[in-house]
């Protein structure tokens, strides 16, 4: 088992606080995982292992009609002292009113509470009354690069080469484990994503219209990092003979964004300091998303570098908007409580940076600014403006 020190760091952080841990992403992003790796380093710390109590979820091992209060008993019947449990839960969201069982485990007994889940009862929008205020919220990602790397150690590839790799295959750790060629990993992704859209959008949501849902979604598969609006999605399917609402539209986008398939970036007005409600980009919980749908073509590649970037900035806390200043555009704002940094994404230098230079010298301010490439000559910088190559970007600790 290959540890996640990002996660397990935040864990060790928040044990024993009294606030339910939630870790919440797209399915098979390594969130069981993560709570066995919990599990093994409360052992190492002299844990009683009866006194963790790790519970699965999972619609195939309980029946549906499991209440939240067969949950409390089931979990209350195995503690027999006074003295501290850990509760690990995995996939908690399969049970309705969960968070009224978590809840009272949290008030009854001596318990330090971790939970995951892969879909919007998990998002913090959705939670009730019950745990407000009362739980952190973890949100888990793929693989990084870094941790991509660790998965991959004892392969024979250079790092240029493994980041290619990771580019066109993605980071599911299912996938980062074995040796796969393109096809194997892509049909994998495939049953994936195809479990995300069965389970937690189509039936949960009871979308009868399936042609036409999966339309949208190829819509936005297409335009990732792309502005675009739900009216130009609708405009979009008129063109081809199809009648969709822009409330529906807007549906859609809200339950793929609650399966953490598709994340939300909003545009930041550099000059106004606000948060603009139109024309948002949206990025793919994992590059391999697109590839496995709509195959891999080297013209997507400056978008899913994007992709990249937007979830490392993720990663390490930031809030991430695009910015809009005048008529200029900027690819990223990352801003993490006093800091801010600014970023343009290219392919390639120096044919591309020029327009990303100078969007990037418009802003008159002393904040860090960076063009992130793919180009092996990024390096140095032009007036304040540092060149880094998407590798050293992603693996650096000084960003």
């Amino acid at each position: 088992m290959i540890l996640r020190p990002l996660y397990m760091n935040t864990l060790k952080e928040y044990r024993d606080v009294p606030l339910v841990k939630i870790l919440a992403g797209i399915r098979r992003c390594g969130k069981s995982t993560i709570l066995a790796m919990l599990r093994d380093d409360l052992l190492k710390n002299g844990v009683p292992a009866d006194h963790i109590i790790s519970m699965r979820y999972t619609s195939e091992d309980f029946d549906d009609g499991l209440t939240d209060k067969q949950m409390y008993n089931d979990i209350k019947e195995q503690m027999n002292d006074k003295e501290r449990y850990y509760l690990l839960l995995d996939e908690v969201q399969e049970i309705a009113g969960w968070e009224k069982a978590i809840n009272s485990l949290l008030e009854d007994f001596q318990t330090d509470i971790y939970v995951t889940g892969s879909n919007s009862k998990l998002m913090s929008s959705e939670i009730s009354t019950y745990l407000t205020g009362r739980y952190i919220s973890i949100p888990v990602f793929t693989l990084s690069f870094a941790e991509y790397l660790e998965f991959k150690k004892e392969s024979m590839l250079a790092k240029k080469e493994l980041l290619n790799e990771y580019l066109r295959l993605g980071g599911f750790p299912i996938v980062a484990a074995g040796s796969f060629d393109e096809s194997s990993a892509y049909q994998i992704v495939e049953g994936i994503y195809h479990s995300v859209i069965t389970n937690d959008i189509t039936k949960r949501h009871n979308i009868t219209n399936f042609d036409l849902f999966s339309r949208v979604v190829n819509y936005i598969l297409e335009n990732v990092g792309k502005t675009f609006s739900a009216n130009a999605i609708v405009k979009f399917l008129k063109s081809e003979g199809r009648a969709l609402s822009v409330e529906t539209v807007y549906n859609y986008l809200q339950w793929l964004e609650k399966a953490f398939v598709i994340y939300r970036c909003q545009r930041y007005d550099l000059q106004g300091k606000s948060v603009l409600k139109t024309q948002e980009k949206f990025y793919l919980a994992d590059t391999s998303l697109k590839y496995c749908i709509m195959g891999f073509n080297p013209k997507s590649i400056a978008a899913m570098l994007e992709n990249m970037v937007y979830f490392e900035l993720q990663r390490r806390g930031y809030k991430v908007y695009i910015g809009k200043n005048a008529t200029k555009e900027v690819d990223f704002v990352a801003v993490r409580r006093d800091e801010r940094i600014y970023i343009q994404v290219c392919r390639r230098l120096p044919e591309e940076s020029d327009r990303e230079l100078a969007n990037l010298l418009e802003i008159k301010d002393h904040y860090p600014k960076y063009v992130v490439t793919l180009d092996e000559f990024a390096a140095g910088n032009i007036n304040g403006v540092k060149f880094v190559h998407l590798a050293d970007f992603l693996l650096s600790n000084e960003y």
